[in-house]
């Protein structure tokens, strides 16, 4: 793989993070939630802050003697597609998108963890890298650690294809925006989705796989689900945001023990 490497102490622009900060890491986990970084970080390691600027908090959790980066990247695509760009300069080499996410299919329970294989490029940033006929595909032996991990602990888990928007409301037909409206385009589209058995809806994870296929990098996806979008339009509430959280730390912090 060819790249443009940083110079050891040269701080990024956007994360705030040089490589010499990172003391080797070259695994990434991806939250999106600032608020959720320190918490990942303890829960797989000895965890330690290292720094926040914008929407990316970070921290670096020390496993089994090695280091692994805790880094938020915000919501949305283009913020994914920045912070994989500054930590790929960094050496990081294989990125574990760690979020939360509504179902669309009735079997899915709330709480219940989503391995996404692939993603259904409904994002713009995805496209300034590779065109639309181009994939959003995972890493599969990445993706296959998750799924194995997942199985020993015999956590509720589905693996299968997301719908990656650029909206939360209008682009996963949603209903109770502020207007109630949902152009054209995407009206009728949820169920179009559920035909074609897309498991969930989110906002980074076809962003992410594109910009690391298109960087020669690994990627997965792994996301508690905290709405049940055959049920209602709405999130659900606190104690399954802790249940789903619980059940991806576990998960992440299984893979880094082995």
């Amino acid at each position: 793989m060819q790249g443009k490497f940083a110079d050891e102490h040269a701080v990024q622009y956007h994360i705030g993070l040089a490589r010499n900060m990172l003391a080797g890491a070259t695994l990434a986990l991806l939250p999106g939630d600032p608020g959720r970084v320190m918490d990942l970080a303890a829960a797989v390691g000895d965890a330690s802050p290292l720094a926040f600027h914008r929407e990316y908090k970070s921290a670096l959790a020390r496993v089994n003697g090695t280091n692994v980066l805790v880094m938020s990247t915000g919501m949305g695509g283009p913020s994914v597609a920045i912070g994989l760009e500054e930590l790929a300069r960094l050496g990081v080499r294989q990125f574990i998108r760690v979020g939360t996410t509504g179902a669309i299919q009735p079997e899915i329970a709330l709480g219940d963890l989503i391995i996404n294989e692939a993603a259904v490029r409904l994002d713009g940033a995805s496209t300034h890298y590779a065109p639309l006929p181009f994939p959003a595909v995972a890493d599969h032996a990445l993706t296959g650690v998750l799924l194995q991990a997942a199985r020993e602990l015999g956590v509720p888990h589905h693996l299968g294809i997301a719908a990656s928007t650029d909206t939360f409301w209008p682009g996963q037909e949603r209903y109770d925006s502020f207007t109630g409206y949902v152009p054209r385009k995407f009206q009728g589209s949820m169920a179009e989705w559920q035909a074609l058995g897309v498991l969930n809806y989110e906002m980074e994870t076809a962003t992410l796989f594109t910009v690391a296929r298109a960087m020669r990098v690994q990627a997965a996806a792994i996301c508690g689900v905290v709405a049940q979008r055959v049920e209602t339009e709405g999130v659900a509430s606190q104690a399954v945001y802790k249940l789903a959280e619980a059940r991806f730390q576990q998960v992440v912090k299984r893979i880094l023990a082995n």
